[in-house]
């Protein structure tokens, strides 16, 4: 009996069963499911009337709803997908059981047309197999409605669907159509990997995954940080950063700026108000103005800035980017409180690799 766990586990894994899903998703699955549904066949039988005996909603629609409601993040979920996917899918159905008049022949060439279809317009979409079918199988009153089928009730369907599945997740959760959450928080180890690389490995699989390649990306980009910070500890900001800060003053000129530059060796100098408050942030490169400018004629107003608990591998992506050399590190009231540079940036990094490898080497 000690070993279940382990046999239910290696059992799970081998029929494929999926993660274990929430009370609180499961509830929001079955409420915006339930409204979908209802919302998207009274809409539709409301303000529309279509031709005598033909439903207000068609059956693949609950599957449509599964993938808004339960999956909103799956590229098959998308507004292209359903609308686009369940239209092509019936227009395909349609044309196979005209040319053929027989559903037995036509079933089995709609369904693999509508994949096909699908596939060629980037809109595959699992539901867009039972339009299909149902264009086939669905009776006297289907058939007798023709092509307009394919726009009234499935078109409508969709895009009443996709207005609700917009309306509801957008008021409860958000992010449908779903966008991937910007992170850009990679270990070091990682920084070199690109968007054109994942879809690179994911073209040598042949198949389709349910899985965009910006939410790999960002995927990725978390567990390489989450195992760095394990690996070498949380180091912050304030821990690494230089206090002795020279600055100036946004009334300043030019001229003031240049000799300040010369006279401490600076590559950059933040430009403050008379009450620490960060203003902007001066390169080398913006001194070539007439000297009795202002400073704040040419300082740079929004500099890379970082709270002070802020990771310092949160910062890698940013200095690195080739726009941004130092980070201004600020209070919440927007106080100065020191500089991170590229230099100190890698310092840091580099001592906790080391430290790694000394780790690695012991063990």
């Amino acid at each position: 009996m000690s070993d279940l766990p382990g046999l239910l586990h290696k059992g799970a894994r081998f029929f494929g069963m999926q993660a274990p899903t929430s009370r609180g998703r499961m509830a929001h699955t079955f409420v915006g499911a339930a409204f979908g549904i209802f919302f998207t066949g009274f809409l539709v039988r409301l303000w529309l009337i279509g031709p005598a005996g033909m439903p207000a909603l068609v059956a693949p629609m609950g599957a449509s709803a599964v993938l808004v409601f339960a999956v909103p993040a799956s590229p098959l979920a998308q507004p292209w997908a359903i609308i686009g996917g369940n239209t092509i899918s019936a227009l395909s159905g349609i044309f196979w059981m005209k040319l053929l008049g027989d559903p037995v022949f036509a079933a089995g060439l709609a369904v693999a047309t509508a994949i096909a279809m699908m596939s060629l317009a980037r809109c595959l979409h699992p539901p867009g197999g039972a339009v299909a079918l149902t264009t086939v199988i669905g009776g006297h009153s289907i058939a007798a409605a023709g092509w307009a089928f394919a726009f009234y009730p499935v078109a409508v369907d969709c895009i009443v669907l996709v207005l609700v599945g917009w309306l509801y997740n957008t008021a409860t959760r958000g992010n449908y159509p779903h966008r991937a959450t910007s992170y850009v928080t990679p270990a070091p180890a990682a920084a070199g990997y690109t968007l054109g690389d994942i879809e690179s490995v994911l073209a040598q699989y042949d198949e389709l995954l349910d899985v965009s390649t910006e939410d790999l990306d960002s995927l990725f980009r978390q567990v390489e940080s989450r195992a760095y910070r394990r690996l070498h500890g949380v180091i912050r900001c304030e821990q690494i950063m230089q206090r002795d800060v020279v600055t100036v003053s946004p009334d300043a000129c030019v001229e003031q700026a240049q000799n300040l530059f010369t006279a401490h060796q600076l590559r950059a100098l933040p430009v403050v108000d008379g009450e620490g408050h960060l203003e902007g942030m001066l390169s080398a490169s913006m001194l070539t103005k007439p000297k009795e400018l202002s400073i704040a004629a040419v300082m740079d107003v929004s500099p890379c800035i970082a709270p002070p608990n802020t990771p310092i591998d949160e910062l890698l992506p940013l200095l690195s980017g080739g726009i941004y050399h130092e980070a201004a590190v600020v209070d919440k009231q927007g106080h100065l409180l020191g500089l991170v540079t590229q230099t100190q940036l890698l310092s840091a990094l580099w001592r906790g690799h080391i430290a790694e490898q000394i780790t690695l080497s012991g063990a």
